[in-house]
């Protein structure tokens, strides 16, 4: 099977895009990553630190991010741009144990 080319990625801008920060890719992340996801217009971007046991929920306002809330061990969370889904944080933190 053929690797596709870089001309061949996805061209399409996501709707929501969550990235789970590692200590080994934190730093690119933050400085690379999240400022990228601006300048292309992703409206919702989540960062979800396993260290801290928190996701921040972010929204892209005017090219700049918005912090629209940061969660950490709600068991009824509702995070934009899912606010229809509760999520329940705690059962994500058990599983980094």
């Amino acid at each position: 099977m053929a690797v596709p080319a870089w001309d061949d990625a996805i061209k399409v801008v996501p709707d929501w895009i969550g990235e789970i920060l590692s200590p080994t890719t934190r730093r690119h992340d933050l400085v690379v990553k999240k400022p990228f996801y601006a300048r292309i217009g992703v409206p919702f971007l989540w960062l979800v630190d396993l260290e801290a046991r928190a996701t921040v929920a972010l929204r892209l306002e005017g090219g700049r991010w918005l912090e629209v809330g940061t969660f950490a061990d709600e068991t009824d969370a509702r995070i934009e741009p899912f606010e229809q889904v509760v999520f329940d944080l705690t059962s994500w933190w058990a599983r980094v144990e």
